[in-house]
């Protein structure tokens, strides 16, 4: 399952998830065999879980200060505990086989604080801090996900636009840490630009500099569209990678639905050997 969330924060909504919620989703998914990996580990296929255990993939859209937020304690910045990245740490405290691994797809451009999880004092927030946070999950085992440099709606544009908001918010991401390659994008609304080729791969000159900037990755992340198949399933296809919101009990209800299926990825606990129910599509590894 690829997890889809955005502001953790006092209420539960479409684009919203109360902390309270969010910590059961942990407690749940925790309690039910499931350990957190990074969208890379699925692509490789480094999938080394215990036996019995099933991967599970976070993704945090908008790069809001409610997934991640700073304050200051006697000139020392710290991590705001009612973060989304607070309450992960804190539940990994009790927790310790729960990995920092998830995808985080960012902003560097858009107003309301999603400018790499806030600025220019929205929620006590300060410019500054803003290459700080992106650089502590690069480091902390976490992926950076480009998300375009507004949330612009691609399928309005032409394609050197498209080209330029995911360009601009490579470039951010490069600012931020300097060399790293992201490897997935995921679509504002889930909208595809008319040439559906350049969510993927494209180019973009700054008028400015006359600098080129190439992209290239393997997944794109669509806006939901369920449980996303095995990555040893012949029809994996991570250039269109559907997604779960996180609504209501929306995690409860597909973990049901793919257990009872006999569909769910659950571990051997044997990297070197995959397994498959017999009469049935390769999605699963047991």
């Amino acid at each position: 399952m690829v997890l889809e969330y955005h502001l953790i924060t006092d209420h539960n909504g479409l684009y919203a998830r109360e902390r309270g919620q969010f910590r059961k989703d942990l407690e749940l998914l925790y309690s039910r065999g499931y350990r957190p990996v990074n969208m890379g580990d699925v692509l490789d296929k480094k999938l080394d879980l215990p036996k019995g255990i099933s991967p599970v993939v976070f993704v945090f859209d908008d790069a809001s200060p409610e997934q991640f937020r700073y304050i200051e304690n006697n000139g020392q910045l710290e991590i705001d505990p009612t973060s989304g990245i607070g309450i992960w740490l804190d539940f990994k405290k009790t927790h310790p086989d729960w990995s920092n691994k998830a995808v985080f797809c960012l902003l560097n451009g858009a107003s309301a604080g999603h400018n790499f999880f806030g600025d220019r004092g929205i929620q006590g927030q300060k410019s500054q801090w803003r290459f700080k946070k992106v650089k502590w999950l690069a480091d902390n085992g976490f992926e950076l996900c480009d998300h375009t440099l507004w949330h612009a709606q691609l399928s309005k544009y032409p394609d050197a636009f498209v080209q330029e908001q995911i360009a601009r918010n490579l470039l951010g991401i490069d600012s931020a840490v300097p060399g790293y390659k992201p490897r997935e994008m995921a679509l504002p609304q889930g909208l595809w630009p008319k040439n559906r080729a350049l969510a993927s791969h494209g180019s973009w000159t700054d008028p400015k500099t006359g600098k080129s900037v190439t992209y290239s990755w393997p997944v794109v992340f669509e806006v939901d569209g369920g449980p996303m198949r095995s990555p040893y399933d012949p029809a994996f296809n991570p250039g269109s990678t559907p997604r779960i919101q996180v609504i209501g009990n929306a995690i409860e209800s597909n973990m049901n639905k793919l257990e009872a299926a006999g569909n769910a990825y659950i571990s051997d606990g044997n990297p070197s050997v995959v397994a498959r129910p017999s009469a049935r599509t390769a999605t699963a590894k047991k």
